[in-house]
């Protein structure tokens, strides 16, 4: 989480990707045609339209703002079978992550619209939105204070 929050402080994506779920990982869950071509296009692409979307939100103050905890809601974990979601095989994925930060003297807080678990490391797969309605970056649920997660289904 250390090098996403820097990269979605400094409104550098590419400094966040370490936090991204790796495309070797990607292309053998996926039951696609070119699971490659569709990683980098789409939710690469996604990824680096929601970080810049969030930095966005820290507003001017984005050099000072500080990570103070992503919360991860642990009841919301669930397995996803093979085959479902054009998934060859199956993993663990947790939606709605909270990421709490700290700017000029508040809290504030935004989401994590999924998770997933690849031998046993958590990675980011959707930042802002699962399934997109256009062609910006996404913020999702943005909140002064910690915020709430919901539950909600994936794919």
């Amino acid at each position: 989480m250390r090098s996403f929050w820097e990269g979605v402080r400094t409104g550098t994506p590419r400094i966040a990707l370490p936090a991204f779920f790796p495309e070797r990982a990607y292309v053998q869950v996926k039951a696609i045609a070119d699971p490659a071509a569709d990683y980098a296009a789409r939710l690469v692409a996604g990824y680096r339209l929601d970080i810049l979307a969030a930095h966005a939100l820290l507003g001017a103050r984005a050099g000072a703002a500080r990570l103070v905890r992503v919360e991860v809601p642990a009841g919301y974990a669930h397995w996803v079978m093979p085959g479902a979601c054009h998934n060859r095989v199956g993993y663990w994925e947790v939606p709605n992550s909270r990421v709490v930060y700290g700017v000029g003297g508040g809290v504030r807080s935004f989401g994590i619209a999924s998770m997933i678990s690849w031998r046993g490391v958590w990675y980011i797969v959707h930042l802002g939105a699962v399934v997109r309605s256009g062609g910006g970056g996404v913020v999702d649920d943005p909140s002064a204070g910690v915020g709430v997660s919901a539950p909600s289904s994936t794919c």
